[in-house]
């Protein structure tokens, strides 16, 4: 991170990141209002008492809308990419379910009554917009992933063509002429 260029990039990843924010939790919040209870049940996972919880649904939607929203801004923007467009959201898609599913386990850990980093119903109580625990651990999902997917956007979805295979000798020898 010495040059001003990773500088740059970051500043430039983190405004995106802050706009897919605000996709990503204005689409939890219009899911969550039109949809069942997030703390109800949709599927039990098999030989286990766990489920599978509405609220997972929801973030996992909000995470697709944000996830497209993010990647045009950051391909166009802030890594300013001329890669193909398919082969970099596949590897862009990857990388946020995978941000994403560890983020459910944290979505899980602060909504879940007996885990240890449970959001505080006492707090977090559903009474208003700002104490809605949802909307909270939804946050704090985010914030935690975010540096993940920034690294591994950052050095392997949007690496520079230079590193791709087959691309550094194409530019060595277009200098040469």
């Amino acid at each position: 991170m010495r040059s001003g260029k990773n500088w740059a990039e970051l500043f430039r990843f983190a405004a995106v990141g802050l706009s897919g924010v605000a996709v990503n939790m204005v689409t939890m919040i219009v899911l969550t209002l039109l949809g069942p209870d997030p703390e109800g049940a949709v599927l039990g996972i098999p030989a286990t008492e766990f489920h599978v919880r509405w609220y997972h649904v929801f973030s996992f939607g909000a995470f697709l809308v944000a996830n497209l929203w993010n990647f045009q801004l950051n391909r166009s923007w802030t890594f300013r990419s001329a890669g193909a467009w398919r082969r970099e959201y596949r590897a862009f898609l990857a990388v946020g379910i995978l941000a994403q599913v560890l983020g459910l386990g944290l979505l899980t850990l602060l909504m879940h009554v007996h885990s240890p980093i449970a959001l505080p119903r006492s707090v977090f109580d559903d009474s208003s917009f700002l104490l809605t625990r949802v909307y909270w651990a939804q946050l704090i999902m985010i914030a935690v992933v975010t540096p993940v997917s920034f690294l591994l956007n950052k050095f392997w979805t949007f690496r520079p063509s230079a590193c791709r295979p087959g691309r550094a000798r194409d530019r060595s020898s277009a200098s040469r002429k």
